[in-house]
């Protein structure tokens, strides 16, 4: 097998300056990921993340199909998704069957006007694999904008959004409003995801709003070096991933996701190592 086809350096410092958009557009989403990433792991939503992808998808198939933006396509697709798991999904079960429901027709209304869409395939394979690399001005204002707005609600909402996470029962008690915080977060959480299947596209999102933060769960307990490793290792997957597609010209989603699960087998072994550190201290 010729592993030039898929790890290739050659003009590697040429190209770097061609995408200097796509890797501005990738270190905001892995922040914004990393940001996210510990509130969708407090409050058990990783389903959700697939959930919402799903719709966002649809959106941005139908706005491709109709010939306006994609992006607002895929934002309102997510916000759709948000708002309905939101109202129906405060408890968990009613949340995963919700998604159940939602996850497979968010992907059959996809596929369908993908399929009606008559224009060129790299744009219906974008959708599913992401096309960063192509990222405009717009895009990437638009990214930033809604990664400030997101970064500006969490700082918010962070405490009392927090609490509900770990303990509602509790914060039901004391009067926090459960039901609006989780119709906010999950508007928050839409956003986000449809700025995500942008970068690795709706079949690969788990991998930037998922995996870096299990990988940071791994190795430490406190919320704040919990969200500031996982949004390293969001940037270096987002970052990386971009990077490394560059020399094959493939889709980046395939190396952000290794690179991303990568850091999460380094991280399997540490954590197993403080767990047993901390066990003999114990004892």
């Amino acid at each position: 097998m010729d592993f030039s086809s898929i790890i290739n350096f050659e003009g590697f410092s040429s190209l770097v300056p061609l995408v200097s958009g796509a890797i501005i557009a990738g270190t905001v989403l892995g922040v914004l990921a990393g940001l996210i990433g510990p509130m969708i792991h407090a409050r058990d939503l990783a389903f959700a993340v697939h959930g919402t992808s799903e719709l966002s998808f649809a959106g941005a198939s139908v706005a491709l199909f109709l010939g306006v933006s994609v992006t607002t396509g895929a934002v309102a697709g997510s916000l759709v998704a948000a708002v309905v798991l939101g109202l129906l999904g405060v408890r968990a079960k009613d949340r995963n069957a919700s998604i159940g429901i939602m996850l497979p027709f968010g992907m059959g209304i996809g596929v369908l006007f993908l399929s009606l869409y008559k224009g060129r395939s790299s744009n219906k394979f974008g959708l599913l694999t992401g096309q960063i690399v192509a990222v405009d001005s717009t895009r990437l204002t638009t990214l930033c904008l809604v990664a400030a707005l997101v970064a500006l609600a969490l700082a918010v909402v962070w405490r009392p959004l927090f609490f509900a996470s770990v303990d509602p029962a509790v914060a039901k008690a004391r009067g926090i409003p459960m039901r609006t915080l989780s119709i906010i977060f999950m508007v928050l959480l839409g956003l986000t995801t449809a700025m995500a299947i942008q970068l690795v596209g709706a079949l690969l999102v788990l991998s930037l709003l998922i995996t870096p933060t299990a990988a940071a769960a791994r190795v430490t307990a406190r919320p704040s070096a919990l969200c500031l490793l996982s949004i390293v290792f969001a940037v270096i997957s987002a970052v990386g991933g971009i990077l490394l597609s560059l020399g094959p010209g493939l889709p980046i989603s395939p190396y952000v996701t290794t690179i991303s699960f990568v850091i999460y087998l380094v991280c399997l072994p540490i954590g197993a190592w403080r767990r047993r550190q901390g066990w003999s201290r114990r004892v």
